[in-house]
């Protein structure tokens, strides 16, 4: 168990510079690689290259100058089992609404990308995708609308016993969201006791092409 005391925002130093927001990611890759991940990102994020040259290819979705550089080069590897792995292992971007996520998952599957693990944690609403390399990206709604809400949920028995959560049936997921199902009742988590792995029983799962 970590031992230090900053455990609430109470410990925080006022006088300490912290970012307003995240800019962007790199991606390395092989340059076998390359256009797969080009292409995969572009339909992705349903953006747009802002530069590209014979070694990296900065791509925007909004204002920002870019949001994601991929850059390429014969001595990158890539990794055989990320499950294993140590490193950043996922990096998670919020939308607005389930309804948000579900027009995300029908455009994405327009174009041949599926998630491998859609779930409710509890405290979201997430589905995890994999990209031609085997990065993994997640893209959540939260389930509370304040922070407290989310702090008091995590803390309580049942996240306890269960941090990683539930997975969904997106044929179900879908009909309910497009039912006019009020989002409250969608994202509130069924309670199936203990889970404390994160691959097993994951409906989804499929291992990323090496």
């Amino acid at each position: 168990m970590f031992s230090d005391n900053r455990t609430d925002r109470s410990s925080l130093d006022p006088k300490h510079v912290r970012p307003i927001s995240i800019g962007h990611f790199g991606l390395r890759t092989t340059p076998e690689n390359f256009d797969a991940m080009v292409k995969w990102h572009l339909d992705f994020w349903g953006g747009f290259i802002v530069l590209q040259s014979s070694q990296a290819a900065f791509i925007a979705y909004d204002d920002e100058h870019h949001r994601l550089v991929i850059v390429k080069d014969p001595s990158h590897r890539v990794i055989e089992d990320r499950k294993t792995a140590v490193g950043i292992y996922h990096i998670a971007f919020t939308l607005k609404s389930l309804s948000e996520l579900a027009t995300s998952y029908e455009q994405k599957k327009a174009l041949g990308i599926v998630p491998h693990w859609p779930v409710n944690h509890g405290i979201s609403t997430s589905m995890y995708y994999f990209d031609p390399d085997g990065n993994e990206i997640e893209l959540q709604v939260d389930n509370f609308d304040t922070a407290t809400e989310t702090h008091a949920f995590m803390t309580s028995p049942e996240y306890t016993i269960n941090p990683i959560g539930v997975d969904i049936n997106v044929d179900e997921f879908l009909g309910r969201v497009r039912s006019g199902e009020d989002e409250k009742s969608i994202k509130k988590r069924p309670d199936i006791g203990p889970r404390l792995s994160r691959w097993e029983n994951s409906i989804y799962f499929s291992k990323p092409a090496a």
